[in-house]
């Protein structure tokens, strides 16, 4: 039985599979610990476009990039994928390294229409179950903030507080034609959890106030004066 958290507890993701699957298939790991090498390597700020005009700061100081990347958990490939796609995408076949399947198909006409054209709807099956307290569901996103070009994850949102199974990844194949391999432990999917009550608030559109153009011209001023305004003082205002 699953044990969720209590109310005193802080929130807490779960992620369980079948005992003879642990150890065999990639964990899922918070989304901060798997940063990619770019983005590490990645200078904070760039000297040989340092200007009158451009502070030659890099994304690496964007907060609400790095924010964007960091959110949530990774849920990554299970097992090594491959990927044999032909006839301009039209065809997908695939092979995997476990006794377990990886990827199935979806009827072209359950997406008529959709953008991708002739590509057809495909997903990897996912063996971790999800389970969050009650509340609280998983918006299943591609990973924020870097692109995989070999899959586009088509997105979605689970009540994982009461949906307690398995959740497979719809995808589609977007690179050429060839044979492409993601090995095991890929990063595949971001997890992140909120709280739905949260999320139901009204909405309103009109022109802003005086009071708050003020504000709004006060806070860029000061982001543009100080690169760890935003970091130092927005976050301490929430």
């Amino acid at each position: 039985m699953l044990r969720l958290l209590k109310t005193a507890e802080k929130p807490k993701i779960l992620f369980t599979c079948k005992p003879e699957l642990q150890g065999v298939i990639a964990e899922p790991r918070p989304a901060k610990s798997v940063i990619p090498d770019w983005f590490r390597k990645l200078p904070a700020v760039d000297g040989e476009h340092l200007h009158a005009t451009n502070n030659g700061l890099t994304v690496k100081r964007c907060m609400p990039f790095l924010d964007a990347m960091t959110t949530g958990w990774i849920i990554p490939l299970a097992a090594t994928v491959r990927l044999v796609i032909r006839d301009g995408g039209a065809t997908v076949d695939a092979g995997w390294d476990i006794d377990q399947t990886m990827v199935s198909n979806h009827g072209p006409h359950q997406v008529a229409g959709h953008p991708a054209g002739a590509r057809p709807p495909c997903k990897f099956h996912n063996y971790w179950t999800v389970a969050t307290p009650p509340g609280w569901s998983c918006l299943f996103v591609p990973l924020l903030n870097r692109p995989n070009r070999v899959v586009d994850i088509v997105s979605g949102i689970v009540d994982t507080d009461s949906y307690r199974s398995l959740i497979n990844f719809p995808f589609f194949a977007v690179a050429d034609d060839g044979v492409h391999t993601l090995e095991r432990g890929t990063p595949l999917v971001q997890v992140i959890p909120f709280r739905r009550d949260a999320s139901q608030i009204d909405g309103e559109v009109r022109s802003e106030t005086p009071a708050e153009a003020e504000l709004k011209t006060r806070i860029l001023r000061q982001t543009q004066a100080s690169e760890g305004w935003y970091r130092k003082v927005a976050r301490a205002m929430r």
